[in-house]
């Protein structure tokens, strides 16, 4: 698997970012059962075994193998109690004459407005401006996301478009804005 210097990452006085690793299954079972109303008004339906250790455990098993072959980083948010407080993803890595990358993320409903987010998306701006040495990231956020949109402006994002029904979120496709972040000239 790749490995960086920056991960992981302590972003608040309990909470460190790190990469997920194979055993996470049941922390992230209960972080998502935990955070299940919190998070549906923002994610596509789930299947109730999404919530269980042995479907996240699978899943995990997928996201890592597509981590060693750098095209996803699967990042948690760690309470010093073992318990997943959010997750932060980079994802769908292209390589090349794009070298974009897209970011998605989540805070438990226990943590939000803490700024744990904003302190982990600058580690991610940096792992992949300077180490992974990417080029751009893009982000999305539902059109009434304002909490998530100030945290994208707040590292550097700007708004560059609208996408029209672009994901199935809450049972219905939803408009998003889009967002990017160039890393490099």
């Amino acid at each position: 698997m790749p490995r960086t210097s920056i991960l992981p990452a302590r972003i608040a006085d309990d909470v460190v970012l790190r990469l997920a690793r194979t055993g996470d299954g049941r922390a992230m079972a209960a972080a998502y059962e935990r955070n299940r109303e919190h998070l549906a008004p923002w994610d596509p339906e789930r299947a109730p075994e999404f919530s269980t250790a042995a479907w996240q455990e699978r899943n995990l098993a997928t996201l890592l193998a597509d981590h060693a072959a750098g095209r996803f980083w699967p990042l948690l948010l760690v309470a010093d109690d073992g318990r997943v407080v959010g997750r932060l993803n980079v994802a769908n890595v292209v390589r090349g004459a794009f070298d974009s990358a897209a970011v998605g993320y989540w805070v438990d409903r226990e943590r939000t407005g803490q700024g744990l987010m904003s302190a982990a998306l600058g580690v991610v701006v940096a792992l992949a401006r300077d180490e992974l040495g990417l080029h751009r990231l893009e982000a999305s956020t539902l059109l009434h996301n304002e909490a998530s949109q100030a945290v994208l402006r707040h590292h550097g994002f700007v708004r560059y478009g609208l996408a029209e029904k672009y994901l199935r979120i809450a049972g219905r496709w939803q408009d998003h804005v889009l967002f990017q972040r160039i890393l490099t000239d």
